[in-house]
């Protein structure tokens, strides 16, 4: 579970920096500058407790999956957010769009996340893969 949580926390980080670079690309920045925090990266790991979700939804059709999965990664976000601010005084994003929620949480990432959620699932299934892969040899 541990290493998995490190690959998730290493997949998220650098989804995030892509992301945040292609940001800049889009401001006319042509160094495609991504930024991050450490923190996102344990943020991203909990996403490990997501696969027993997986083997659960795996017959439902991909937009109910994609649906549930945007939902949890909202709550995840924040409640991190959340305890980041209760517990060192800041939370390392701040949305200030018209569909934030308390700064916490932005509904305009619903595609994102819908699409986070269904390449984390993609994710575990490939460990899986790997996993039953190297025990049977």
């Amino acid at each position: 579970m541990r290493k998995r949580f490190v690959i998730y926390g290493m997949v998220g980080l650098c989804m995030e920096l892509f992301w945040t670079g292609m940001g800049s690309l889009m401001n006319g920045n042509l160094r495609l500058i991504g930024q991050s925090n450490i923190w996102m990266f344990f943020i991203y790991g909990l996403a490990v407790f997501l696969e027993p979700i997986h083997i659960m939804l795996v017959n439902l059709p991909v937009l109910l999956r994609g649906g549930i999965y945007t939902l949890l990664i909202f709550i995840t976000e924040y409640f991190t957010g959340w305890l980041l601010q209760l517990g060192i005084g800041i939370c390392p994003w701040c949305y200030v769009d018209a569909l934030n929620v308390n700064n916490l949480i932005t509904l305009s990432f619903i595609p994102i996340w819908f699409i986070v959620g269904i390449l984390f699932e993609k994710l575990h299934y490939f460990l899986s893969r790997i996993y039953l892969k190297n025990t049977n040899t």
